[in-house]
This record gives C-alpha cells, structure tokens and sequence, in this order.
C-alpha cells in the first residue's frame, strides 16, 4: 500500500473536492441544487440519497479542514487564493465583470480550500516530519 504523499495524491482530493462543490452547486442547470430545486423535479427516494451523499461528502471535508487547519488556517489560506485572484485580474489573465465567473471563480477556490484541508496533514508532516493523531483511546 502506498502511503507516500505527492502530487497525484493532492489532485485526488482536488478532483473528489471540485466534484463535491461544482455537484452541489453551479452556475448551470447540471448541479444537484437546481436539479433539487426545479418545477419538473419532484422530491423522491433519489434526490433525498443524492443529497444525503453529498452532504456525507460535505461533511467529511468540512471535518478534515478544520481539524487540520483550524478556522485561522482556513482564514489564511482563503486569503491566499484572494490575492492570488487580485493578481489574475490585475495582470489581465481573468476578467471579473460577469456574475458567471465570479461563481466559477469562488466555486474553485472553495474545492481548493477543501483539498488543501484534505491534505494538509500530509503536507505539514512532511515539511515537519511530525504527526498529527486525532484519535482518543477509549
């Protein structure tokens, strides 16, 4: 079993946490909040277990994040990809003017902020080699 940490193993969480975000909620009609939501749709064992997955899938991230992170950890890497976005938009390399992509723009940072979350434990511990242990005897 491998247990190394690389980047193949970041852009794991990443895809599973930009699924998780771009599947809750997007800017298009192929999201499960729409889908949730529309007249045609009519509420039934299927849209209920697709919630209910998703919001495991939320639930396991959001838990993860802060417990690795904490809400300061959180708060700085929110502000991270906050100026990193100012200079995309200040170089000329993404243009903000549309509601659309500002939703994109948010929706990508936010799977960002999760896979960080996801991995950050596996990142510190290789910076530090110290681990973190998050289980109680019982």
């Amino acid at each position: 079993m491998a247990t190394e940490f690389n980047t193949g193993s970041f852009l794991g969480r990443w895809i599973f946490a930009l699924a998780l975000v771009m599947g809750t909620y997007n800017p298009t009609a192929w999201c499960y909040f729409h889908w949730a939501t529309a007249e045609s749709t009519t509420f039934g064992p299927i849209v209920a277990i697709v919630g209910i997955v998703l919001l495991i899938g939320w639930i396991i991230f959001i838990r993860a994040t802060f417990t690795s992170m904490g809400w300061f950890g959180i708060a700085l890497e929110a502000a991270l990809f906050g100026c990193m976005v100012w200079l995309f938009v200040d170089q000329g390399w993404l243009n903000l003017e549309s509601e659309g992509t500002i939703a994109w723009v948010v929706l990508v940072i936010l799977s960002l902020i999760l896979a960080v979350g996801m991995s950050w434990s596996h990142i510190r511990r290789r910076m530090s080699g110290q681990f973190d242990v998050d289980e109680k005897d019982h």
